[in-house]
């Protein structure tokens, strides 16, 4: 989203076509003076003939090819482009250099973020603050004053990632819950999709907690949630979408970070209140400090949230506390 934001503000006139996920397009897909193309990666090589058909005949100035994986990579050899923009030679993989004919500049140890926002460089493109500034419906915003009234604060609760091994514990979550109710008067409440993962997650917090959790699991869409993660104090989750998606309604974020590094995958304009144990992840599982990692190295074994104890969780949520 700075991405287009940045190109929007430097090139009002400029046609913008984003392919697109289909969930993802659900957040996305009502912005204004874009395009937008679905890929439904379910359909596998189907869906790469239905995005050659979608632009056949057409012609773009630049492709923007964001990302490295395989799948991605063939995407992009569907798009017809004079200049076709990709990562580094560090950070390509997947045969990501034969899709591309530029590469941005290597920079190690960079966020996920500002590497998205370098792809402004070879376009001249100057850098501004980003932005993100994604649409929220009035239906949206009517949801989410309605489940959460008032001026109480809120401590939401997204308590799982796609990946598993990202996830915390049931314990921990409702530990920090009750809390957060009874030091400081937040009401908590639980956000997640309809998946029997997250439905289990929700039930074992539940039954785990003390005090009452509103469980809205199962039970919103994603732009209700973007405007339940915006009313919200501060939002707990593990490094998942809704920690992105808070970051950029600027709420903030306690992160929950030890299968991943938070300063590359971390809530992007403001990591101070993240629980980081991806060092201590790094010497338990793979025997050496984070420091000697591939940068985005991802240490996902069983077991290595439990490095992540419950005062760490409160201590990161009294460091938003103090901040009122």
């Amino acid at each position: 989203m700075p991405l287009v934001r940045a190109l929007q503000a430097h090139w009002p006139q400029t046609q913008l076509t984003w392919i697109v996920g289909k969930f993802e397009r659900k957040l996305v897909g009502d912005i204004a003076g874009v395009e937008f193309v679905d890929f439904d990666k379910k359909q596998g090589w189907r869906a790469l003939r239905t995005l050659r058909t979608s632009l056949r005949g057409r012609r773009f100035d630049a492709l923007l090819h964001l990302q490295v994986a395989l799948r991605a990579n063939l995407a992009s050899a569907m798009v017809p482009a004079r200049r076709r923009i990709g990562y580094d030679r560090q950070r390509a993989r997947d045969g990501h250099g034969l899709f591309i004919n530029e590469r941005i500049e290597p920079a190690p140890g960079q966020h996920v973020q500002d590497a998205l926002r370098s792809f402004l460089v070879p376009l001249g493109v100057p850098a501004m603050p980003p932005s993100w500034n994604i649409p929220i419906p009035d239906e949206a915003r009517a949801f989410a004053e309605a489940h959460l009234p008032g001026e109480q604060p809120t401590l939401l609760i997204s308590p799982c990632s796609s990946h598993v091994l990202r996830n915390w514990n049931a314990e921990g979550y409702a530990c920090v819950a009750d809390y957060a109710q009874q030091r400081h008067g937040y009401r908590v409440v639980l956000c997640g999709g309809p998946s029997a993962l997250e439905r289990s997650m929700g039930d074992r917090i539940l039954a785990a907690a003390k005090r009452p959790i509103l469980d809205l699991i199962g039970k919103d869409t994603i732009k209700q949630l973007l405007a339940l993660l915006q009313r919200a104090t501060v939002v707990l989750t593990p490094d998942s979408g809704p920690m992105h998606m808070a970051n950029a309604v600027g709420t903030r974020v306690v992160g929950l970070h030890a299968a991943s590094n938070p300063q590359r995958s971390g809530p992007y304009s403001n990591r101070s209140f993240c629980v980081d144990r991806y060092d201590d992840a790094a010497r338990t599982f793979l025997g050496k400090p984070a420091a000697q990692l591939p940068w985005g190295k991802k240490i996902e074994f069983a077991g290595v949230m439990d490095l992540i104890s419950t005062d760490d969780v409160i201590q990161a949520f009294e460091r938003h506390a103090s901040l009122g």
